[in-house]
């Protein structure tokens, strides 16, 4: 296939960095066209993985239908940003399932907020077995969506993982190269062993009984010199735009993942081998004006076809979060669509 690069007309001019909560935000939407249930199963090392299971309430439930997995961003929960994907899609004939991944939200794991690439893919997989054991879901018809970091953790799930039928990343996040480099490159190699040099000294706090520690996120606190992207951030986790923190949580550990497995992530490099998911096809998303543009680039420059690169003009990272006026969710459709046929 040619080079796709769709160029979405906004169907608002409102930006993130505009005062206030963009008009079009809607992380907490729900719609009067779907059901909504909340269900857990296993995945492969018997935690429970926890979700909410979306259906159309025409749907025929003595057919079979497809579905699609939809992943919140690093560091969130179902409730951010997932449930609004998983519904709009639902409203689109679709069977859809929002998961909270290990160590977050109301799923299991120890300690709360570890990082664990492999059993944030396990956790892809693992709702790919519960949907494939409902009655009304096509078994050979399941797709996947991932949101900023999930963007990454499905693509290592994909390329082991062939009941993965399509996939689509909205913001991805690599939170390999995030963590190695930063964006941009602007990470040295020194930089990078002194975050390891910390991470590896805090597990010996942590084993002599210290307290654990916690690590990146989103600010709490915005002074005068607080960085444009966490700025980004903290108008969606900090604000009644997004905030929402899990039963059995704080407000205070919301997006921090624990120091000690932060570091994980060094070792993480989902784009290894993506051409491999090929024939199966794949769209990134991604906003013009994105910070994390970078990301849905390189992996569309090492996809193998069939694949797809949607930018979004006027749009950052965090928009295609919740923006109902940005997310081209027409786009999404159309590729769910034709894919899961």
């Amino acid at each position: 296939m040619k080079e796709l690069v769709m160029l979405i007309t906004a169907l608002t001019t409102t930006t993130a960095a505009a005062a206030g909560k963009p008009q079009d935000a809607a992380n907490f939407y729900v719609s009067d066209k779907v059901t909504v249930e909340k269900v857990t199963f296993q995945n492969q090392y018997h935690m429970k993985v926890a979700g909410n299971l979306f259906t159309p309430k025409t749907l025929d439930r003595g057919a079979r239908h497809p579905a699609i997995v939809v992943g919140h961003p690093m560091g969130a929960v179902k409730e951010q940003s997932a449930n609004l994907y998983a519904t709009k899609m639902a409203e689109q004939g679709f069977v859809t399932l929002s998961l909270d991944l290990s160590f977050w939200g109301d799923s299991e794991g120890q300690p709360r907020n570890a990082v664990s690439p492999d059993l944030y893919a396990e956790d892809f997989s693992a709702a790919v077995d519960f949907l494939r054991s409902r009655p009304f879901v096509d078994r050979e018809r399941v797709g996947a969506i991932g949101i900023c970091g999930s963007g990454s953790f499905v693509i290592s799930a994909a390329k082991i993982d062939p009941r993965i039928k399509a996939v689509a990343t909205v913001s991805m996040y690599d939170m390999g190269a995030a963590s190695r480099n930063a964006l941009r490159h602007s990470q040295t190699i020194e930089q990078r062993k002194q975050l390891i040099a910390e991470a590896a000294a805090q597990r010996d706090v942590e084993f002599a009984g210290g307290k654990p520690r916690y690590t990146s996120g989103t600010v709490h606190e915005l002074k005068p010199d607080t960085h444009p992207i966490q700025r980004e951030f903290f108008d969606f986790y900090r604000t009644p735009r997004g905030e929402f923190t899990p039963k059995g949580s704080s407000p205070e550990l919301t997006t921090h993942p624990t120091l000690t497995s932060a570091v994980k992530f060094m070792n993480f490099y989902p784009f290894n081998d993506i051409e491999t998911i090929s024939p199966r096809p794949m769209l990134f998303i991604t906003g013009a004006d994105a910070h994390s543009r970078e990301f849905s680039e390189e992996a569309y420059r090492l996809a193998a076809e069939p694949k797809e690169l949607v930018v979004i003009p006027g749009a950052g990272h965090v928009d295609l979060y919740d923006r109902v006026g940005l997310i081209p969710f027409d786009r999404l459709t159309a590729f769910f669509k034709s894919n899961l046929r």
